[in-house]
């Protein structure tokens, strides 16, 4: 699936009742740019705004207010990182839900995505594991960004669709937060 892509879950899975995004990485063996990426998750309104600071799953909050979404403590399969769309249990109100891959803004500012050998993002069937999409590779033509959009469900005409966006921030999670409204 290429950068801007899209495809429509339900049309090609009738049956699809959850997805799971995973997101691996390869850092070199960079110790500091591994241990400072982490994956935020934002469901978002038809203002294109999180609904609340709930509405964010992340690192020290795992499940979305709602719980349709879901970080999990432990990746499987080889990711990194890993979220599970229960996709009927999204409400209503939410328009579409937002990966995003960032560093931490703590010290050591010089690191970037750009650093990054790979970058992988797979969609899987929450029931089984079986692969939507086998891999999407970011990592090519990133410079100083530090925290990229990877993907986003979104509904359209009552169904749920996938974009692949790598659209990338060099404000880091500053240009997330200002985006989408949430305080820092």
């Amino acid at each position: 699936m290429a950068k801007g892509a899209n495809i429509a879950l339900r049309r090609e899975l009738p049956d699809l009742k959850g997805v799971v995004v995973g997101v691996s990485w390869n850092t070199g063996g960079e110790r500091s740019l591994d241990d400072n990426l982490a994956l935020l998750t934002v469901l978002v309104g038809a203002d294109g705004r999180a609904l609340s600071p709930e509405h964010l799953v992340y690192f020290n909050q795992l499940v979305s207010a709602d719980l349709s979404t879901a970080q999990l403590e432990q990746a499987l399969g080889g990711d990194d990182e890993q979220v599970e769309v229960e996709l009927d249990s999204v409400p209503d109100e939410v328009a579409k839900i937002v990966f995003v891959l960032y560093l931490s803004e703590g010290g050591g500012s010089s690191r970037t995505l750009g650093q990054l050998r790979s970058l992988v993002v797979r969609l899987l069937n929450l029931d089984g594991g079986a692969s939507i999409i086998s891999t999407v590779d970011f990592a090519g033509g990133l410079g100083n960004e530090t925290a990229l959009k990877l993907v986003e469900l979104y509904k359209h005409n009552g169904d749920w669709k996938v974009r692949a966006l790598g659209l990338g921030y060099s404000a880091g999670l500053a240009g997330v937060a200002k985006e989408f409204g949430v305080p820092l």
